[in-house]
């Protein structure tokens, strides 16, 4: 999930492994620039309830592109729902993006991951000529919760890398916590760390993000 590390520790040079990846990291470098209205971890922690609040939208988009029905959103759904809605993506990039956001390699995705693949792509449009892909998709409704994901990543990311770091979460926390609080940032650190490689990229970011929110397929699963 994430890349290559280049020099070691937390001064780096991190290379993304995919060429979906280093386009996230540009896009996020690029939206870096323009700053950050968070002001601490605490001001993350309370968007929450606007943020679940909000992921009932994203469950009616859901289930437009899910055709069958089934729960998941497979491959050639994806291809078919971008194309109707005329959203210009190349195959390989859609190819890519299906790839990174089916992080259970079950060839289909889950509303969680659903979820992470609508937040990369209102990254990727992040352009004025790209307001129509995101009025086609349904983004316009959702800009406000997936800016707050991209202001909170904006806000961790203390060096402007596109990545952040342990000592960027522990910094963070720091700033609105009791320096105690280190062992929450590392708690908080590594869940959001899936594949262990010491940097958090912005998709597994917002993994961790819909867990912290309540999102858990697993539990839609028993309750239906």
């Amino acid at each position: 999930m994430g890349g290559a590390l280049g020099r070691h520790d937390d001064v780096k040079s991190w290379m993304p492994e995919t060429k979906i990846e280093a386009k996230m990291v540009e896009a996020m470098q690029k939206r870096e620039s323009r700053g950050c209205s968070m002001k601490s971890f605490d001001s993350i922690i309370l968007k929450f309830p606007k943020v679940d609040e909000s992921f009932t939208k994203c469950k009616a988009i859901f289930e437009q592109f899910d055709e069958d029905s089934n729960g998941v959103i497979d491959r050639e759904e994806l291809k078919k729902s971008f194309s109707k809605l005329e959203i210009s993506f190349t195959e390989e990039d859609l190819n890519d993006l299906f790839e990174a956001c089916d992080i259970n390699k079950d060839m289909g995705m889950k509303f969680s991951e659903f979820i992470v693949l609508l937040c990369l792509v209102y990254l990727l449009t992040d352009d004025p000529a790209a307001l129509h892909i995101k009025s086609r998709i349904g983004l316009p409704d959702l800009e406000a919760t997936f800016e707050t994901f991209v202001d909170a990543f904006v806000f961790l990311d203390k060096n402007k890398d596109g990545y952040v770091s342990k000592s960027e979460m522990i910094e963070a926390i720091n700033e609105s916590w009791e320096p105690s609080s280190k062992r929450i940032a590392i708690k908080r650190f590594e869940e959001m760390d899936w594949d262990k490689n010491g940097v958090v990229s912005f998709k597994e970011f917002l993994f961790a993000f819909t867990r912290w929110v309540g999102i858990d397929d697993d539990k839609e699963d028993e309750e239906a």
